[in-house]
């Protein structure tokens, strides 16, 4: 077996942790590139997408970029997405990801949205 990066080791023990808690719960799961931030919102128990946003949405696209302010403008709008579709509990999925910087406003905003984690 090869040896695993410090971001994938991360990145599974957090998915770990996150299915023992969830309670079956849907999940929001965040990626960050240099260039742009992506969450979406699955349910496991389907393997589905309920809903997602990114910087690369056509209502994003020109105003959100690989910031704070682009993420808060992400958490923001998968927060309305998810209570269109019914969804106000979730696990938060922050990946291999530190819970800082992009990934924290996008949690923030999210929150604010009206999402319970």
């Amino acid at each position: 077996m090869a040896k695993l990066s410090l971001f994938d080791r991360r990145r599974r023990r957090v998915r770990t942790t996150l299915r023992a808690r969830s309670g079956g719960k849907p999940r929001l799961s965040v990626h960050r590139s240099g260039r742009h931030i992506y969450a979406q919102v699955i349910d496991d128990a389907e393997g589905r997408t309920l809903v997602s946003a990114s910087t690369l949405d056509k209502d994003l696209r020109g105003k959100a970029n690989a910031t704070t302010e682009g993420a808060k403008q992400v958490g923001k709008t998968l927060a309305e997405r998810a209570k269109a579709a019914g969804v106000t509990n979730v696990v938060f999925d922050r990946g291999g990801f530190l819970f800082h910087g992009r990934v924290k406003a996008l949690a923030d905003a999210a929150r604010e949205g009206g999402l319970e984690f």
